[in-house]
């Protein structure tokens, strides 16, 4: 009988400590949540055998570099950090089409329950081109092949959805994204992957820490999740189309990424 989950602990110190969230997992329990869903706060403070406190968020569906505190003075302080976007955070996803090689989105967004009349608040994302690539198979009969980019995202402020919500105002939606993609190509995607998740990833989170003054970079390499290790592989198995310049991964890979678009 094999024992609770573990969650794989990236980083820690004596006040923080940085988890890779699994896609599906919720950073805490709610009253509308399933039964079957599975919470970040709780199996950390049992994995640990102390309390944590949330200091940001990650969707349900967004795997990668979760940060959390071990007491209450070090929550406040990062959580003042996050609001103050002292974050330098990076994320990765696979989305619909064609992206061009960098683009700014300064696309201001209302909270997701906001009233009509509510003003939108200032949104600023960077998205850079890792990676475009064309499947010969059409999901939409009106194109031959499929289209897809790998992208990296900047997010320069923290609203809900915002990296979801710029790629949809972008017209390139994220795969598997059921609030802001397109159904045909998420299910096409799920059925040649064997399952559906959202494919965002949030790779790197870096920060003065509170405490010391030193700067810490956390990562979440693609290898610690099972399900980007398959798509890599799937991607790696298609001629990659557009080549020109250089680009260093930015995340550790089993599979090196291609050069930049």
């Amino acid at each position: 009988m094999s024992g609770p989950e573990q969650l794989p602990v990236l980083w820690r110190d004596d006040r923080l400590v940085a988890v890779h969230k699994p896609p599906g997992w919720l950073v805490h329990r709610t009253g509308l949540d399933a039964h079957e869903t599975r919470f970040v706060v709780q199996t950390l403070r049992d994995q640990l055998g102390q309390r944590v406190h949330p200091v940001h968020r990650l969707d349900k569906g967004t795997s990668g570099v979760l940060l959390m505190a071990l007491d209450p003075e070090a929550a406040r302080l990062v959580a003042q950090a996050f609001e103050a976007r002292q974050m330098d955070k990076g994320y990765v996803a696979l989305v619909r089409g064609w992206v061009p090689d960098a683009v700014r989105v300064d696309h201001p967004l209302k909270p997701d329950d906001a009233p009509a009349d509510a003003p939108a608040q200032p949104a600023v994302t960077d998205f850079r081109c890792l990676m475009r690539l064309e499947l010969p198979e059409a999901v939409d009969p009106r194109h031959a092949t499929t289209r897809v980019s790998l992208v990296e995202a900047r997010p320069l402020t923290g609203r809900r959805h915002q990296i979801r919500r710029h790629l949809k105002h972008l017209s390139h939606p994220i795969i598997g994204d059921a609030t802001h993609g397109k159904g045909p190509l998420n299910r096409w995607w799920a059925e040649r992957l064997g399952f559906q998740r959202l494919w965002l990833h949030a790779f790197e989170l870096a920060f003065t820490h509170p405490f010391n003054g030193g700067t810490l970079r956390v990562e979440s390499p693609w290898q610690v999740d099972a399900h980007w290790q398959h798509l890599l592989h799937t991607l790696h198995a298609h001629e990659v189309a557009g080549v020109g310049g250089s680009h260093t991964p930015c995340i550790e890979s089993p599979i090196s990424v291609p050069k930049a678009c």
